[in-house]
């Protein structure tokens, strides 16, 4: 391609800017809207293939309904016939990829790398809740632009995740190096296989290697299998321990034990960064050794075990005798009912005072009939002495030993005198 080339009559060819397996990418300059572009065109010798071509075009799809400011925008698809190829054309993003900050500086601060791998984050959690998986995340597709603002590119083996794969039979695309166990397997990889892709980079980002090195997908498939990377805090003293271990639950092999999706990944980075451990409750358990976590006492009004009686030994074998214990929560009801009885009267004290109550009243009510009757005495004998009749009353002395003598003396007295 030179400079005079133009595809689809308005993208001019200008320069090259990356070739992959499948295609190569150009800068061109979009005549009708006057801006740049990159324009990706599809290998000559690949332009016949069906299966290559339906792949292509799916790339173009699948990209082009994912609007995002974290990927890469797509404006235009289709065939040249004039050059015989299929090109897809998106915007320029002019900056450097990760990979060529890496080839040029090693490895990067811990700052800007955690910048990278949340904005890529947020990328593919957007893919991944509109049915894409990228299933090609490497250093060469996240592109930093001038403005520090990262952006997913090259959808280019991306696979509506709600359609049947068009791969074939135990082929496996991708960078090797990137690729979950599931996808070196040759099974069908979802949005979890991208997370491990992208913890392989925020690894790589972070140490400036590789978690695995392998020459093959058979060597990575093993390695995987038997060996697990080295801690980023070892390899790097800058990494906080945390930081490690957010990246490490990534590239874990079971996809249950990575993270729950983009956004939770990027959420445990952040936290890793600021040396806060993304081991909490959803993860899977970990070995904490001594130093475990706290133990949360069951609830006090939780019934307990029931009262366990030891079996009494015999006295030969000089065994302790049967011991009763009892349950902590009976012995907490048992001091309450205590308490109560003693804070209110026994029933059977309150049937004696009504007894004894019962008494008094009766012997009350016996000298006050007693004082009614001496006093009407008193007034009989006045009326008697102070009478005109002749009768002379003679004052007797009663003395009586109880009340029943006394009252008898004192109606003979009254017979007496008044006949």
């Amino acid at each position: 391609m030179t400079g005079t080339t133009t595809i689809a009559g308005r993208y001019r060819i200008e320069g090259r800017l990356g070739v992959g397996g499948m295609s190569t990418v150009h800068l061109a300059f979009d005549n009708r809207l006057e801006r740049y572009v990159a324009i990706k065109l599809l290998a000559e010798h690949l332009a016949d293939d069906p299966t290559f071509v339906s792949r292509f075009r799916r790339e173009a799809l699948s990209a082009a309904r994912l609007v995002h400011p974290n990927i890469v925008q797509v404006f235009d698809f289709g065939f040249d016939e004039g050059h015989h190829q299929h090109f897809i054309v998106m915007e320029h993003v002019s900056g450097n990829s990760c990979a060529e900050l890496l080839r040029d500086r090693g490895h990067l601060a811990v700052d800007e790398a955690i910048s990278i791998v949340t904005q890529a984050c947020r990328g593919l959690d957007y893919a991944h809740r509109n049915g894409v998986v990228h299933r090609d995340v490497k250093p060469g597709n996240l592109l930093v632009s001038d403005s520090d603002v990262v952006k997913l590119a090259d959808f280019g083996i991306a696979r509506a995740a709600d359609q049947s794969s068009i791969t074939q039979v135990g082929s496996v695309l991708g960078t090797a190096a990137y690729l979950a166990p599931e996808q070196a397997r040759g099974e069908e990889a979802g949005p979890r296989a991208d997370l491990y892709s992208l913890g392989v980079v925020a690894y790589q980002l972070l140490s400036g290697r590789l978690p695995y090195e392998a020459n093959s997908l058979s060597e990575l498939a093993l390695k995987q299998q038997r060996e697990s990377p080295i801690p980023l805090d070892e390899l790097n003293p800058r990494i906080p321990h945390a930081l490690a271990q957010a990246v490490a639950m990534a590239l874990a092999m079971d996809q249950e034990a990575r993270p729950a999706d983009a956004m939770v990944f990027a959420e445990a980075i952040r936290d890793g960064a600021r040396g806060v451990s993304p081991m909490g409750s959803d993860s899977a358990t970990v070995n904490l050794g001594s130093k475990s976590a706290t133990r949360v006492l069951s609830d006090r009004n939780t019934p307990t075990a029931a009262t366990r009686v030891t079996p009494r030994a015999t006295a030969a074998r000089g065994a302790p005798a049967r011991v009763t214990r009892t349950p902590p929560a009976r012995r907490e009801a048992r001091s309450s009912n205590e308490a109560a009885y003693a804070r209110r009267p026994a029933a059977a004290d309150r049937r004696e005072t009504q007894r004894g109550g019962g008494h008094a009243l009766r012997r009350f009510m016996l000298v006050a009939l007693l004082l009614c009757v001496f006093a009407a005495v008193v007034i009989v004998a006045t009326l008697i002495a102070t009478g005109t009749s002749n009768t002379v009353v003679h004052f007797q002395q009663i003395v009586a030993k109880d009340t029943n003598s006394a009252i008898s003396q004192i109606q003979s007295l009254i017979n007496k005198y008044t006949k």
